[in-house]
């Protein structure tokens, strides 16, 4: 059974998630616990100080490296090693291989920061892996982390009603991770506002249906996902944004 332990400053706005839906069914069910801890309890002064002005001048604050390297250890201490994650749009981006990776983990440890970010001494000394969800902007990892934890929840065998649903996920397939995306799904009724099911899906040939399904997948992704489709020569191309150090978005 994995543990997930989330450091944040805000435990108490991502407590309720952690409970409800996949997350909490799965801790119910036994097969997965998470630890949220705040890492502003860390702190060495009275004030509970976590952050301070940047050296060489700049806009916002910068997380201390004490409170979180000290918290980090003393999981550590308690639990044992873990794999250990910093949500951060300047890692590699958070694909669905890493996912399944992370799957396979006895601890996982997720980071998250606030303000305008990490003292780097953080990153090099606890071995932390910088991962990205994404080229944008928010306040805080808490997102990226719940993200990334309900991701590799589902994959977990019993986390899901159907284990088929983990299978036929989108970007599933390809050795690089990239696959193509899921097709369309329909249910009823079968005429919603004059726009019908496809009638093979109604058809009860199941070979059929595999055709169909194949055939949209490709049709969607070519559309929509250009950049997860090989090129004519046989060879895997790696997604447009996948060079993430050039990005400049900050997960504060």
């Amino acid at each position: 059974m994995p543990l997930f332990a989330i450091l944040t400053l805000f435990p108490e706005a991502i407590e309720p998630y952690t409970r409800s839906s996949l997350l909490g069914l799965a801790q119910e069910r036994g097969l997965a616990r998470f630890l949220l801890v705040d890492f502003r309890d860390f702190a060495r002064d009275r004030h509970r100080t976590v952050d301070d002005r940047p050296f060489g001048g700049g806009p916002g604050m910068v997380l201390k490296p004490e409170p979180v390297v000290e918290c980090v250890e003393w999981l550590e201490r308690r639990h044992g090693p873990f794999k250990k994650l910093l949500m951060c749009p300047a890692g590699a981006p958070f694909r669905q291989r890493t996912a399944e990776a992370l799957a396979l983990e006895e601890r996982i440890l997720l980071l998250a920061g606030r303000y305008e970010g990490f003292d780097a001494r953080i990153q090099s000394q606890l071995g932390l892996e910088a991962i990205s969800v994404g080229d944008f902007v928010l306040a805080g990892g808490e997102l990226p982390a719940l993200a990334v934890a309900e991701a590799v929840v589902r994959l977990i065998p019993g986390a899901l009603g159907d284990e088929r649903s983990a299978l036929e996920d989108s970007f599933r397939g390809a050795a690089d991770g990239t696959g193509s995306l899921d097709h369309p799904h329909y249910t009823r009724p079968r005429v919603f506002r004059g726009e019908a099911v496809p009638e093979v899906l109604l058809s009860g040939d199941h070979e059929a249906i595999r055709t169909w399904r194949a055939g949209a997948a490709a049709d969607l992704t070519r559309s929509r996902r250009p950049d997860l489709i090989a090129p004519a020569t046989g060879t895997e191309r790696t997604p447009t944004h996948e060079n993430a150090a050039e990005s400049k978005a900050r997960e504060d």
